[in-house]
């Protein structure tokens, strides 16, 4: 008769606690894993918040390009002189919504006027160096922006928004 030590009992029962817990971890993860991926954000909307950086260099003065950012179109204008000069010698008792062109443009770097392009009455997009102050003109309602963004005339109730940006160099800026 052959009879088997106790010893050895405890060293497989141990085996099968240890392989039974192992696999409940690894399913556990694998429970676990979708879950914990899809609190993270989806792809396009990091892209959509990333901030962009857009070279100056290609855009020749009296000049208006559109980019987008975070879905919405941002004008950055090379302003001529005579628009610079015409945007800081508006006095602001003329203005809707006050705001001077340096409070608009960052110092140093006054011909570059950067706005977000959404009409602040019914969110249209206005044409850049339209309107009877050359700068935007928003045809779906009338609004009239001077050469600063500002509102002029028309229904809008506030300038052109500024988004958040700055000069990485004097040929580049990254916005947001």
């Amino acid at each position: 008769m052959t009879t088997s030590s106790s010893a050895e009992h405890a060293t497989r029962r141990d085996f099968l606690y240890v392989a039974t817990g192992s696999v409940a971890a690894v399913g556990a993860a694998f429970a676990a894993w979708p879950l914990i991926s899809q609190m993270n954000p989806d792809a396009s909307t990091i892209a959509a918040g990333a901030p962009i950086e857009v070279d100056l260099a290609p855009i020749m003065a009296g000049q208006a390009i559109k980019v987008f950012w975070r879905g919405k179109p941002i004008y950055i204008s090379n302003r001529t002189k005579k628009e610079v000069d015409d945007a800081i010698n508006t006095p602001l008792s003329s203005l809707p919504d006050p705001q001077t062109d340096a409070q608009r443009t960052k110092q140093g770097h006054e011909q570059w006027l950067v706005v977000i392009g959404i009409c602040t009455h019914l969110g249209c997009v206005p044409i850049a160096h339209e309107g009877s102050y050359n700068g935007f003109f928003c045809p779906c309602h009338g609004s009239v922006y001077d050469t600063s963004g500002r509102i002029r005339s028309g229904p809008a109730p506030t300038n052109l928004p500024v988004p958040p940006y700055e000069f990485v160099s004097d040929t580049k800026i990254k916005i947001g």
